[in-house]
């Protein structure tokens, strides 16, 4: 029976990524019908050059006393953890290692030359910074330089048949990471500066995840990190055994994930 299950899962995934099974790479930006029946429909991943090489923020946000001067009086959220690992498995206080949960980041709201200093001084087990926040803080929170990118990707935009519901600005440094999740939606993501590594599982790998309940908890900073009470149950998906794909690329780049 597993050989069997090996053999669909080799055959669905062929299917899905090809027989080389790597990320596709384009070298500019696809027609909206392209992205559509190329990727969207059959839910595959693509990274894409120079599609945002117009954006006044490649050349202005390399700078950073640009950004400390346009956010000066902005107050943005931080998230904290002793490692860099937001929203993820770590052992419990005064248990035994194996004694697991999910621990969410301390978010404190900073003023963003503080926040960016922050950022640049982290130190795992330490302190690591990350700016992370989600609900569509780059027309919120960084709205004082949401005029160096473009608004929407139109030729996405026209595929999607709709604009953003969110869009949001990351700021981290190597040492932040994000834990394995699945977004129920579908992403863009534009390197502006630096580089970021994505690691990838189709969903013919599915079979292969386990769920597990873990306590749920939250870091509180102070000059040490500790993790605050138990918040209930939640459900996270563990993974061995897997093939995987890793994708690194940098900045005037873009990747569409639809996995």
């Amino acid at each position: 029976m597993n050989e069997k299950i090996e053999e669909l899962w080799r055959e669905v995934r062929e299917l899905s990524l090809g027989s080389n099974r790597s990320i596709e790479r384009l070298e500019s930006p696809p027609t909206p019908l392209q992205f559509l029946r190329n990727f969207i429909t059959p839910n595959k991943p693509c990274i894409i050059s120079n599609s945002i090489s117009h954006w006044p923020s490649l050349s202005l946000w390399s700078h950073p006393s640009y950004l400390t001067q346009s956010l000066s009086s902005t107050t943005v959220s931080l998230h904290l953890t002793p490692t860099g690992a937001a929203d993820s498995l770590t052992p419990l206080p005064s248990s035994s290692p194996s004694s697991l949960c999910f621990a969410s980041a301390h978010v404190q709201h900073l003023p963003f030359p503080e926040a960016l200093r922050l950022i640049n001084s982290s130190i795992p087990s330490q302190c690591v910074a990350y700016a992370q926040q989600q609900n569509d803080c780059f027309r919120s929170e960084y709205d004082p330089i949401r005029k160096d990118c473009d608004g929407h990707i139109g030729w996405a935009t026209e595929a999607f048949g709709l604009e953003p519901e969110a869009v949001n600005l990351w700021i981290g440094n190597k040492h932040s990471s994000t834990w394995f999740h699945k977004d129920h939606y579908e992403n863009l993501y534009a390197v502006v500066t630096g580089e970021k590594r994505f690691l990838l599982f189709p969903p013919t790998d599915v079979h292969r995840f386990y769920i597990r309940n873990y306590p749920a908890a939250t870091y509180k900073y102070s000059m040490v990190f500790t993790l605050l009470g138990l918040f209930g149950l939640i459900k996270f998906s563990l993974f061995t055994g897997i093939s995987t794909s890793v994708s690194c690329f940098q900045l005037n780049k873009s990747l569409q994930n639809s996995l």
